[in-house]
């Protein structure tokens, strides 16, 4: 696939020379910093220092006191209280934080997790039901309810109140709940917009413990039993790819601390199934090992095994949860690869979908649960905005995932008057229909992604952050640009490009398929010192490499540990002929 290097502006060189003698740094840190709005020494230290002192107060959400004075009436009246949570990633680390922790001041806790395939996304009648058959006068809903007007209508009508902790875009009318917490509200004056659902449900237990115990909070106002469910938090900014900026990269930062330092039982096993026990553990970690795995759970099988495993507090339950786990992570890998090669396969094959703006793929036979994890497959393939789509209790189902610099909820939203159901973000969606409304869903969002996106959203980008020569890439140059971490999205790893490189003669394919090149790379002939480099996928530009033909490359800076031996390398994102770039 194409790709094009997009090089971010640098900013004012003033400001990089003012930051990089207040901080006496080099200037390409400097550099970085300032693309980032990192413009002083206390913005500097709030960046490189992050303090759970700097969280936001939480009573600044609209309905959080409502929410508390509700939340502890029920606790002081020991009334049943039914934590409800989405299935996925950030709705079950959201149920396993607030269960765990209501859990140990009253006994009448009880969850649940929507069945994917019988129940669908969101709130629904049935777990209500289950609400009012145990006689739980209290629902919160974790990553969801923020459109459920009607559901919301009918827990009323049985006399249970319901506190929405939500982050997804609400409709104009909001669900006629007791409180409804979500920092996307347009009469919201949150001052963070981009909290997890996860994240939203921990700020209404911040609250919460700064009503019952504000004499005896400490000055980073957390209280320090809130400390261990950081890491679910953590978990779930990671794997809902929200922005790791703000509040989120302080929570993060924190709750990678204690799953390196003292994980709970459920993640530890994961940690060691997968051998990441073994290293520092990082978002990419979570993103690529860790949230798939609890993810596996409820697309396969039900969310309710991954609340199992991280609620778990004993190391061989949380072992043999784990195990079962890994099984539904296998099968889920399997179906994703096999409906990937059939949705792929459907494009390859007519020349009409080729020349569309977008794909729109329907085969009623397709599971459900990986259908989000194909829409990014074949994104990879067809660089344009992808929704995967299958049959569910009746209804055409499915996932939308986006490009660069589109917003796919919009476009779907142009579209809601064929739809039974949509929600989500920028990037990610989910919809249903009716399967008579297809057709003519699939030509309007067609017709509005043609007259809404710009050209360069159909072509991958690769941002980059600043040239930079591999003399500069230092131990010391790598100590400060791992302090950049937690990386993600708006605070990505840094990307740089080195031009006029060659390859030292070393150079070979590797990988099963022989299709990764490991590189050894110089500035010019005469230097002595070589630079290591792994170039995932790129093994088509052997042939010129191999006769030692300079190029350039764009890649980022990691630490590689072999037998015990940390060495910096070079990860290679793309390689192109030398050019006047």
């Amino acid at each position: 696939m194409e790709t094009k290097w997009l090089i971010k502006e640098n900013g004012h060189k003033d400001e990089i020379e003012k930051i990089s003698k207040e901080l006496n740094v080099d200037r390409i840190i400097a550099k970085l910093l300032v693309q980032r709005d990192i413009k002083t020494y206390e913005q500097a230290e709030a960046y490189f220092r992050p303090n759970l002192s700097m969280l936001h107060d939480p009573f600044e959400m609209k309905d959080m006191d409502k929410a508390v004075e509700r939340l502890a009436s029920a606790m002081n009246a020991n009334e049943n209280i039914l934590i409800y949570g989405d299935y996925d990633v950030d709705g079950t680390s959201a149920v396993s934080m607030m269960y765990s922790f209501l859990k140990t001041k009253n006994e009448n806790i009880s969850f649940y997790i929507p069945d994917r395939y019988e129940e669908g996304y969101g709130l629904s009648i049935k777990g209500i039901d289950y609400a009012f058959e145990n006689n739980c006068k209290l629902i919160i809903t974790l990553d969801c309810g923020i459109k459920a007007i009607e559901k919301v209508e009918y827990a009323n009508t049985l006399d249970i109140d319901i506190i929405v902790c939500d982050h997804h875009n609400p409709d104009t009318i909001i669900p006629d709940a007791v409180a409804v917490l979500d920092p996307k509200r347009e009469d919201c004056n949150y001052p963070y917009k981009d909290l997890s659902g996860c994240g939203v449900g921990f700020k209404l237990l911040q609250a919460y413990t700064l009503r019952e115990q504000y004499e005896l909070m400490e000055e980073s106002q957390i209280a320090k039993e809130l400390y261990p469910f950081l890491d679910l938090v953590a978990i779930s900014i990671a794997s809902d790819i929200v922005p790791i900026t703000n509040e989120n990269r302080i929570l993060s930062f924190y709750g990678l601390k204690q799953i390196n330092t003292n994980p709970r039982p459920g993640i530890m096993a994961i940690n060691q199934l997968t051998g990441i026990d073994r290293k520092e553990i990082e978002i990419n970690d979570i993103v690529f090992k860790i949230g798939p795995r609890v993810n596996a759970a409820g697309r396969i099988e039900s969310g309710q095994k991954s609340v199992d495993l991280l609620t778990s507090e004993n190391p061989e339950t949380a072992e043999a949860i784990a195990s079962e786990v890994e099984e539904y992570n296998t099968t889920r890998k399997d179906l994703d690869q096999k409906i990937t090669e059939e949705a792929l396969s459907m494009i390859n094959s007519d020349e009409e979908l080729q020349n569309k703006k977008s794909n729109v793929l329907f085969n009623p036979e397709w599971h459900k649960g990986v259908v989000g994890i194909v829409a990014s497959r074949v994104i990879e393939k067809y660089y344009k905005p992808t929704i995967i789509l299958t049959l569910s209790n009746g209804l055409v189902t499915g996932s939308a995932r986006s490009v660069a610099g589109f917003d796919i909820y919009k476009a779907i939203e142009t579209c809601s008057d064929l739809l039974e159901n949509f929600g989500g973000h920028t990037y990610a969606a989910g919809i249903s229909l009716t399967e008579e409304n297809l057709p003519l869903f699939i030509d309007k969002f067609e017709s509005t992604v043609a007259e809404s996106i710009q050209p360069e959203s159909l072509v991958q980008q690769i941002e980059i952050d600043s040239f930079l020569k591999l003399s500069s890439i230092t131990p010391k140059f790598f100590r400060i640009l791992k302090q950049f971490r937690p990386f993600g999205p708006q605070n990505m790893k840094p990307v740089f490009v080195t031009k006029n490189v060659i390859d030292s003669g070393r150079g070979k394919m590797v990988g099963k398929d022989n299709d990764h090149l490991r590189l050894e790379l110089k500035e010019n002939i005469a230097s002595r010192r070589p630079y290591q480099a792994i170039a995932f996928k790129q093994a088509r530009h052997y042939e010129d490499i191999k006769y030692r033909k300079p190029f350039d490359i764009c890649y980022s800076i990691e630490e590689n540990e072999y037998k015990g031996t940390k060495s910096l390398q070079l990860k290679v994102r793309d390689i192109k002929p030398v050019s006047d770039f």
